[in-house]
């Protein structure tokens, strides 16, 4: 699997769909990984956090909503986005859906041009490390346009890696990561890097930012956040 591209776990026991899903989302340019049930789902996204997750209503270990649950309920997976995909088009149950924390929800039999287009959009609106916008936290912005830092309205050098780390940070402020996760989210899982090599791109991240190094927060037998409080 790529750095660069989005991955989508999809979680659905119909190996029909499955196949149906898999092929339309890699001819969108997606790489996909499928799991027929809500343990193998919560087994691969403590694993590596995917970009998004497709999401049966109806498994055969527990329903997709008691999974839906269970991801919104810990801290470090309240941003996953999660479309559910369901034979149920009953209203409540949409409702019910949205209620536990589902992004969207799409209605089988759909299209795959409706699926494609309802992933892009919750991607767009989840994913803000992958935007244009200006990133800023204190004294620190990034313009993802052309690339650069500043701090204190001067413009700094930074590393390649450290940018990457940077904006990742930026992009989702007060969330805590472990450096397996950054490893994953700002390297990709396809590059061989060590956890303790998260920790060396830190250090030099933070001899960057100078007197703002204090933003990048170590959280103890954790990770790392940047927040400003």
């Amino acid at each position: 699997m790529s750095a660069d591209k989005t991955t989508i776990l999809i979680v659905e026991d119909e190996p029909a769909i499955v196949e149906l899903v898999s092929f339309t989302l890699r001819a969108a340019g997606w790489d996909t990984y499928s799991v027929s049930n809500t343990a193998d789902a919560w087994a691969y996204i403590s694993r590596r956090m995917p970009n998004l997750v497709l999401l049966d209503w109806m498994l055969p270990d527990q329903s997709g909503i008691r999974l839906l649950s269970k991801i919104r309920s810990d801290r470090q997976f309240t941003a996953l986005p999660i479309i559910m995909l369901t034979a149920k088009s009953m209203e409540e149950d949409k409702i019910a859906g949205l209620d536990h924390g589902a992004d969207d929800y799409v209605t089988k039999p759909f299209s795959p041009r409706e699926l494609t287009a309802r992933i892009k959009t919750v991607l767009r609106r989840k994913a803000p490390e992958h935007g244009q916008s200006i990133l800023s936290a204190g004294p620190i912005v990034l313009d993802p346009v052309s690339c650069s830092v500043m701090l204190n309205d001067k413009r700094v050098d930074i590393g390649h890696a450290e940018y990457k780390l940077l904006k990742f940070f930026l992009a989702h402020p007060d969330r805590v990561f472990s450096r397996s996760q950054l490893l994953d989210k700002v390297w990709g899982d396809h590059v061989v890097i060590e956890e303790r090599t998260v920790d060396v791109h830190v250090l030099r991240l933070r001899k960057v930012l100078k007197e703002s190094e204090k933003l990048i927060k170590t959280v103890r037998s954790v990770g790392y956040m940047l927040s400003e409080r």
